[in-house]
């Protein structure tokens, strides 16, 4: 039984720039890849950036390329292009903290390209053919964490990855940090040459939040049907009755995403066997679960559709439209769809991670456990169960809990309020991937909690889905017989998991 689907690979075909970038694609970037721009697109590009620089080289004032940056707009700019280009990004390496993960750099990179590559920024094309090489190999840039209000776009992360390609700064290759020059010589890639406007233009968007936001929708669209699993695997090892699932119930509640959410659950439970020794009425952690988690999917939609409307537009600023002889000077690159939607992911991540720890706590808690054992002890006292799990898993919803205060209300004016005001959208879009992380161990305490239900006296799931996730569960993690840590079982339920979120039989009523 294969419960971990290989991802599909992304090829020449499926990633092209004339088609839509999505948050799935963004994942697939943490590895090589292959991206195409075809003519029609190319011959765009070629004919901004060569109006660009008819334009500026006319005396057209535009900003970053005859001007200096930011608050400094009402002087001139270096004459020489190349030094200018040095200006914009040398001044910007001043972040702080550990680096992002090379698959986030390397889908900032992917999300920066998708931008420039709609042809209205006046970058060079060999910008455009630097990133692809780039993004066909497995170099990424060493970026820290720290240092983008997400205002005038992510400024210092994107000037850290686009001196990384210029072989300037630190790199990452397989996974190794090492300088950036010996990354790309490593990689068979060449320092890239900037003229123009084409370092302002690497770095004066929003791709850094768009990103993380998207790789943290994909992976919170995932935890979700995690959550339906187990909610599910819960209700049946229980014994409980599934009437809270009622269709009649659910249309009644008016909220497509929470009957289409109990459909699913009708799905996953179907066979089920309701033991008639449960409560009339179960906790909300079971009862109210299909009102949850369908609030949950209508916010991951929601945040989904802002991602790719910001992955698929232009974040730029200024933009250059040949067709109508003009340059526009304006806010593309102020990152507050994104930073709210990635808030939001937040809030539904945490309340995810409130779900999954209170069914932690029920199924642990003898007084409504339907009699197992406290802790899930196979001896209490000699032997302690579940016991270090739930504390991790209190302190890992704490955090998450911390994560959870929104980013994007935290305005605070800066750059000589230029910048009065700013969205904060990467460290929203940064909380929203560390939700979706401490989700994850939090999912795996809870499968680690029902795998051993079964071995201290629980029934057998009568659910024919159920009962498969089961038995995956106890093929992969032995029962606990003597006390031993469980850090890794946590972990390996949870890549498990993510397995099943993955199949797409899930819901047809096969088993995965």
């Amino acid at each position: 039984m294969s419960v971990k689907p290989a991802a599909p690979v992304v090829n020449a075909s499926s990633m092209s720039v004339a088609t839509q970038l999505t948050p799935h694609l963004l994942e697939q970037a943490a590895g090589p890849v292959q991206v195409t721009v075809n003519s029609v697109v190319r011959e765009r590009i070629a004919a901004c950036h060569e109006f660009a620089l008819i334009r500026i080289a006319g005396g057209t004032p535009v900003y970053g390329a005859t001007t200096g940056f930011g608050p400094l707009v009402a002087f001139p700019g270096r004459e020489d292009s190349a030094e200018q280009c040095d200006n914009v990004l040398d001044h910007l390496i001043a972040g702080q903290g550990p680096d992002l993960e090379p698959a986030v750099a390397r889908a900032a990179v992917l999300a920066r390209l998708w931008s420039l590559a709609q042809g209205l920024s006046g970058v060079s094309l060999s910008v455009i053919d630097a990133l692809i090489a780039m993004l066909a190999t497995d170099f990424a840039p060493a970026v820290p964490c720290v240092g983008s209000v997400g205002a005038s776009g992510d400024l210092i992360p994107l000037a850290y990855a686009a001196r990384a390609l210029r072989g300037v700064g630190s790199a990452y290759l397989a996974g190794e940090r090492m300088a950036a020059g010996t990354a790309l010589r490593l990689a068979g890639l060449t320092p890239l040459e900037l003229d123009g406007r084409d370092a302002l233009a690497l770095v004066n968007g929003t791709s850094l939040t768009a990103a993380a936001t998207g790789i943290a929708v994909a992976g919170i669209r995932r935890s979700h049907v995690v959550a339906m699993v187990l909610s599910a695997l819960l209700t049946d090892l229980l014994g409980s009755d599934p009437v809270f699932l009622s269709a009649d119930l659910l249309d009644a509640f008016g909220h497509q995403h929470a009957t289409d959410t109990a459909r699913q659950l009708r799905v996953l439970l179907a066979g089920t066997s309701p033991s008639g020794t449960r409560p009339l009425q179960e906790p909300y952690s079971i009862r109210c679960v299909p009102q949850l988690l369908g609030a949950v999917a209508s916010s991951v939609h929601h945040a989904e559709q802002v991602v790719c409307d910001d992955l698929n537009g232009v974040s730029d600023n200024p933009l250059f439209f040949p067709d109508q002889n003009k340059v526009v000077h304006g806010g593309n690159f102020f990152g507050q769809p994104c930073a709210f939607a990635a808030d939001l992911l937040s809030l539904a991540a945490t309340q995810l991670g409130n779900l999954a720890e209170r069914q932690l706590d029920l199924v642990v808690d003898p007084h409504r456990n339907g009699g197992l054992p406290p802790m899930l002890s196979a001896e209490p006292g000699r032997q302690h169960g579940m016991q270090g799990v739930q504390l991790a898993a209190t302190a890992t919803l704490a955090a998450m809990r911390r994560c959870a205060v929104p980013a994007s209300v935290q305005s605070l004016p800066t750059n000589l309020h230029n910048q009065d005001v700013v969205p904060l959208g990467t460290q929203a879009a940064l909380n929203a991937l560390d939700t979706a992380r401490s989700l994850r161990w939090l999912h795996g305490s809870l499968a680690v909690a029902l795998r051993q239900a079964t071995h201290v006296g629980a029934r057998r799931p009568t659910a024919p889905v159920c009962a498969s996730v089961l038995d995956a569960l106890r093929e992969l993690i032995p029962p606990i017989v003597d006390d031993r840590p469980l850090d890794e079982d946590v972990r390996r339920a949870a890549d498990l998991l993510d397995g099943f979120a993955k199949n797409p039989g899930l819901f047809t009523g096969s088993r995965p």
